[in-house]
């Protein structure tokens, strides 16, 4: 459905950003001046009338399925917590261009945050409020890419936008393949059959069953996810039809 202000962009978008993205060539932690860049273009997109909420990986300070010996729900609390710190920093970019946000977390931290709830989160957006989402899904297990999949169903997004360090989804890996192929849609059945790496299977499959479209691009370029709401021909989109 279109923006009601604006027919040519979507009316409200679930944005997946990547903790790697946050942390701009430092590679780990929080870069605040990359944080600027990347929600400059956010308010460009709220100002012309898109209603945005934003999920946030920690990928840049912790990842629970790589911790090794470590007790796997516990290290994914530990990624979760992550996410709250990158929730936080987003929020306070966010509110240097003047926007009013709100952060949510699946896990209550009631000094920091709001807890998640599904109509107080759609009324923010309502009222023109950007809002953070937190802790994934809430559960150990599951990728934050499976908890924008969920979120993004829940407020009954347009579109998950996943802006992420990659400018698309290939047949192979491009890094270690040359020959690579890059797609400019996709469909989720092939994503699933071809095991592609564009997004966690399980996200894949909720995605698929929920017909929710899924355009993955590079945010390298900050100025993709205005290109993207503008609905340029940017990155790949996944979609079942495709």
């Amino acid at each position: 459905m279109p923006c009601e202000k604006n027919p040519d962009v979507y009316r409200r978008i679930l944005l997946k950003l990547s903790g790697e993205s946050l942390a701009g060539n430092q590679k780990h932690g929080i870069d605040f001046d990359t944080v600027l860049k990347i929600c400059k273009p956010i308010k460009e997109c709220v100002d012309m009338g898109v209603e945005v909420a934003i999920v946030v990986g920690g990928g840049n300070f912790w990842r629970g399925r790589t911790s090794g010996k470590m007790d796997r729900t516990r290290a994914d609390h530990m990624g979760m917590l992550a996410t709250v710190i990158n929730a936080l920093g987003v929020a306070d970019g966010l509110e240097q261009y003047d926007l009013d946000v709100r952060v949510q977390t699946a896990i209550e931290m009631h000094t920091v945050a709001e807890p998640y709830i599904r109509n107080k989160a759609v009324r923010h957006l309502e009222k023109g409020r950007v809002v953070v989402l937190g802790c994934g899904t809430g559960n150990p297990f599951f990728s934050t890419d499976t908890g924008a999949a969920l979120r993004a169903a829940e407020i009954e997004a347009d579109i998950i936008l996943k802006a992420t360090m990659v400018d698309g989804v290939y047949d192979k890996d491009p890094k270690t393949n040359p020959d690579a192929k890059k797609y400019d849609t996709i469909s989720y059945a092939d994503v699933l059959n071809n095991h592609l790496n564009v997004m966690d299977m399980t996200a894949a499959s909720f995605c698929r069953d929920s017909n929710i479209p899924f355009l993955v691009f590079s945010i390298d370029s900050p100025e993709n996810i205005v290109k993207a709401v503008k609905k340029e021909r940017i990155g790949t989109l996944v979609t079942n039809e495709a």
